[in-house]
């Protein structure tokens, strides 16, 4: 088993997905498979410090939260209006107004900005990028 050492720079990183992508068949009990767990661990710390792993779109967020929920499109007509606008912007063709935003971060917790702004970046995210 070739030496493990910290992933610290991108260089670092991609050396490591290219070797758990060579390792990806390896036995679980073999020496290679405890390399992979070993780097897998290793790519998993680095990607938590510095991999953003960006936010939902609103649609995304609502569906996320519909679903944890148990609540289908015609439990959002109060909260949204009409079934016609629950459509719309259930399908991504309607825009959600900053009224529909606010009661939807009541209803359903998610934050408004989110709700405001897209799937860019999260508000208020510090995380690095990766360059």
């Amino acid at each position: 088993m070739p030496e493990l050492k910290p992933i610290r720079t991108k260089q670092d990183y991609d050396e490591a997905l290219a070797r758990v992508d060579a390792l990806m068949g390896a036995e679980p009990e073999s020496a290679e498979g405890r390399e992979l767990d070993l780097l897998a661990d290793l790519v998993v710390e680095y990607e938590e410090k510095h991999v953003p792993m960006g936010c939902p779109s609103p649609v995304e967020a609502i569906e996320f939260c519909m679903d944890q929920r148990g609540l289908k499109p015609r439990d959002l007509v109060p909260i949204i209006g009409s079934r016609t606008k629950v459509a719309g912007v259930l399908s991504g063709k309607s825009e959600i107004t900053l009224p529909m935003a606010r009661a939807l971060h009541k209803y359903l917790d998610i934050p408004e900005e989110l709700l405001r702004s897209g799937p860019s970046e999260c508000p208020g995210d510090q995380r690095s990028q990766i360059e």
